[in-house]
């Protein structure tokens, strides 16, 4: 938990590595196993394989994750292991894209509304 306090913690700063860096800047990527160098120039790829390996290690059955531009407003990835939502339609006037917003019902059961770029 002091590791959560620290990344919360107003006064850190996000610089070019480290743990709130590639929370922020990892992605996954289809073509990679295990981990990969990341186009964004900051942080890692990585594969279905890392995923499946941190859902078993902690016990947790589904990662949720942001801060990536996906078509229909969200996107699984690793046989439904992880999905990533994105909720800006239309993102700065330069991408197509849905936004995606995901609800989870008392049973843990995931759904999705999407929103449609406007015109």
């Amino acid at each position: 938990m002091k590791v959560v306090v620290r990344i919360l913690h107003p006064s850190l700063s996000l610089g070019l590595t480290g743990l709130l860096c590639d929370l922020l800047w990892s992605d996954p990527d289809k073509d990679v196993q295990g981990w990969g160098e990341n186009d964004r120039g900051v942080s890692f790829t990585f594969g279905a394989d890392v995923v499946s390996k941190f859902l078993n290690r902690h016990d947790l059955d589904l990662i949720c994750r942001a801060h990536q531009v996906v078509e229909d407003g969200y996107e699984f990835f690793a046989k439904r292991q992880l999905v990533t939502l994105f909720s800006a339609p239309n993102y700065c006037g330069e991408f197509d894209n849905a936004g995606g917003m995901m609800s989870v019902d008392e049973s843990l059961m995931c759904s999705f509304q999407i929103l449609k770029p406007s015109e």
